[in-house]
Order: C-alpha cells, then sequence, then structure tokens
C-alpha cells in the first residue's frame, strides 16, 4: 500500500507533467538548468558506467548524463505521466525508489533528484539506493534548499512563498494548490532535513567521501559522496 507522500507525489507529478520545467525554472530563479549542469559535471562518469538516475522525471540529467560522458544511464520515476515526456531516454523504468526492481551492487553511478521531499522515511530510501550501488561507486544528488543567510532568505521566502504560488496560478486553477505546496515543502524538508544532517544520513547508509555545495544563496544544493569499499 502507498504511503501518503508517494500518493501525494504521483497526484502531483502526473499533473504537471505537461509543463514540469516552467515551474522548476520560476522556483529556482532561472537556475535550475544550472544545477543540473553542475551535478553532472561533477559526476565523473567513464563510458562505460552503468548509471542510475532515480526520479529521473523527464529524463533531463540523465540525457546530460548520456551526451557529457557517453555511457548508459537507466531513468527510475514513479509517474508515468513524467516518464511519457522523457524523450532520447530510451531505458525507462517505472517503479518506486523504496523498491528498486534490480540487484544489489548493479550500477557505477547513481543520481536523484528532488525526490526525498516525497517520500515517507528519508533514510529507508537512502538504503536502497545504496543497496544497487557498486561498492566504490558515485552517489549524487540535487534538491532544493533555503538560504541559510538572513538577508537571502527573505528574498527567497517572498520569491517563493509569495510570487511562485502566484506564478503557477498561469497554468490553471487545478494548479493553486501545487503553488502553494511546492515551496511549504522545500521549507519543511530544510527544516527537519539540515544539511548537517543529510550528510550524518549519507554516512549512516555507508557512503563516505561526502562533498556538499550550496548554489544559489543555498537554494540549491548537491550532495556527492562514494559507498564504502570497492
Amino acid at each position: 500500500m502507498l504511503d501518503e507522500r508517494t500518493r501525494h507525489a504521483r497526484a502531483l507529478f502526473g499533473g504537471i507533467a505537461p509543463a514540469y520545467g516552467t515551474p522548476a525554472e520560476i522556483l529556482s530563479f532561472g537556475q535550475y538548468g544550472r544545477w543540473r549542469r553542475a551535478l553532472v559535471r561533477g559526476m565523473g562518469c567513464s563510458s562505460t558506467d552503468l548509471v542510475l538516475d532515480v526520479a529521473t522525471g523527464t529524463g533531463l540529467i540523465a540525457r546530460d548524463i548520456e551526451k557529457r560522458y557517453g555511457c548508459r544511464v537507466v531513468g527510475v520515476d514513479q509517474s508515468m505521466e513524467m516518464m511519457g515526456r522523457a524523450e532520447g531516454l530510451s531505458d525507462r523504468v517505472g517503479a518506486d525508489a523504496n523498491a528498486l526492481p534490480f540487484h544489489e551492487s548493479h550500477f557505477d553511478c547513481l543520481v536523484f533528484s528532488y525526490l526525498f521531499r516525497y517520500v515517507a522515511d528519508p533514510p529507508h530510501t537512502l538504503q536502497e539506493l545504496v543497496r544497487v550501488l557498486k561498492p566504490g561507486g558515485t552517489l549524487a544528488s540535487v534538491e532544493f534548499g533555503v538560504p541559510p543567510s538572513p538577508l537571502p532568505r527573505i528574498g527567497w521566502s517572498v520569491h517563493a512563498l509569495g510570487v511562485f504560488p502566484l506564478a503557477t496560478r498561469a497554468f490553471g486553477p487545478e494548479r493553486v494548490h501545487d503553488g502553494a505546496f511546492l515551496p511549504h515543502s522545500i521549507v519543511d524538508w530544510a527544516n527537519e532535513w539540515p544539511l548537517e544532517r543529510q550528510v550524518d544520513m549519507w554516512h549512516a547508509a555507508g557512503i563516505t567521501e561526502i562533498k556538499t555545495r550550496r548554489m544559489t544563496f543555498g537554494t540549491g544544493v548537491l550532495i556527492k559522496g562514494r559507498k564504502r569499499g570497492g
């Protein structure tokens, strides 16, 4: 049985799939693509690697990895509507991040994006991601954040909690709820899982050599590490 967050995520992304990229650009101050490129650039994959992209959505990260490194990428998402828009991504699997249909230590690299705000138990989900990663393999992620400094935080709050909900109304009245939910989910995530606690979670899951990077005053957060062993 699906938990409440999973059901909500499926309904949310099934509804916004046709225009997903535009709200993301608005919410990220137009930095959405820049964060994605920085994430991919820092992964350091080789052409022989097998990469798993969890929460692949419309496949933007997967395609960037394939283009940059020439390696094979498998995209996983629970939203078939989102993956239906993943043009150019040949390997697509509809699956829940909490129950990946792959053997242990199967992938050389694993990347995930904007995932943990939509799962009930982030440490459990992270353990499942690490399970399918080879020892020594790279794990990398990108997520929205809230600026830690006071002045940028005020600007972010005005933009995300004021401007963004109004802007999403341009996509139709049915998107009003989404415009309110998305920024508040970022605030809740930042409060419950500050970056230091996220790093501790990664360590507990068996990830070492962890590096973090706050981008655009902390509105975007990149994390990268390696699975212990190998």
